[in-house]
């Protein structure tokens, strides 16, 4: 029964992040249209969602932001919107795979990486400040670079002719996103991460009853009965 509640609390809580990853997506606060490139802010709850919830939760936290960003893409098209969303490929099938790859399966990494990089700072007993920090600051840092990377790896002709500029130049306005764009993101996310992540750990023992005392709980209930 015990197992029951705690699956059922998992799948309400995982849902409730979903919703807020969805709000965010359809929101001007979780994607910032620039003139070449949407910024977002939604990697935020995925990185929370993978502190709080564990890597699982957190991957499909990051698969919902993936596909928010793809309907994103589709329905508002930016320059860059061919590497985002499989129906706008200039490839045909193999730069639509390219693209589900970029939007859906770099973003399921960021909460695959923020959830084992928690609970290995966890094992490590640093103060949960620093870790909060240092988990939204990563986190933030593996979606810019996994999806500016594989822009640059599997769509790097394309993106040189989006910006009207020679395939050489591409790795430096590559790196200038990453710089200019990326750093900004996940300082803003460590801060965020830091301040919502703690107050959110603070509540989980009441929301979610320790093991032990659910245990204690039932082997009295059993003696009871007994």
């Amino acid at each position: 029964m015990n197992i029951k509640k705690k699956d059922i609390r998992w799948t309400v809580s995982v849902a409730l992040m979903a919703a807020i990853v969805i709000l965010l997506a359809n929101t001007p606060l979780g994607m910032i249209q620039l003139p070449i490139i949407k910024a977002t802010t939604v990697h935020i709850p995925v990185i929370i969602g993978a502190v709080l919830l564990g890597p699982l939760a957190g991957a499909i936290l990051g698969g919902v932001f993936g596909i928010c960003s793809v309907v994103s893409n589709t329905m508002t098209p930016t320059l860059l919107s061919f590497a985002f969303s499989p129906f706008l490929s200039t490839t045909g099938v193999v730069g639509g795979i390219k693209a589900l790859w970029i939007a859906i399966g770099c973003r399921i990494l960021i909460g695959v990486a923020a959830g084992w990089l928690w609970i290995l700072l966890k094992k490590v007993k640093l103060p949960a400040p620093i870790g909060l920090a240092i988990t939204g600051f990563a986190g933030s840092m593996v979606n810019t670079i996994c999806v500016m990377g594989s822009i640059y790896l599997l769509f790097a002709q394309q993106y040189a002719q989006a910006k009207e500029v020679a395939l050489s130049a591409v790795f430096g306005l590559v790196m200038g996103t990453v710089t200019a764009s990326g750093i900004p993101e996940a300082i803003a996310a460590a801060i965020l991460v830091t301040a919502i992540g703690e107050a959110l750990l603070k509540a989980m023992p009441r929301l979610m009853p320790d093991k032990k005392k659910q245990s204690i709980k039932s082997d009295s209930a059993l003696k009871s009965e007994g």
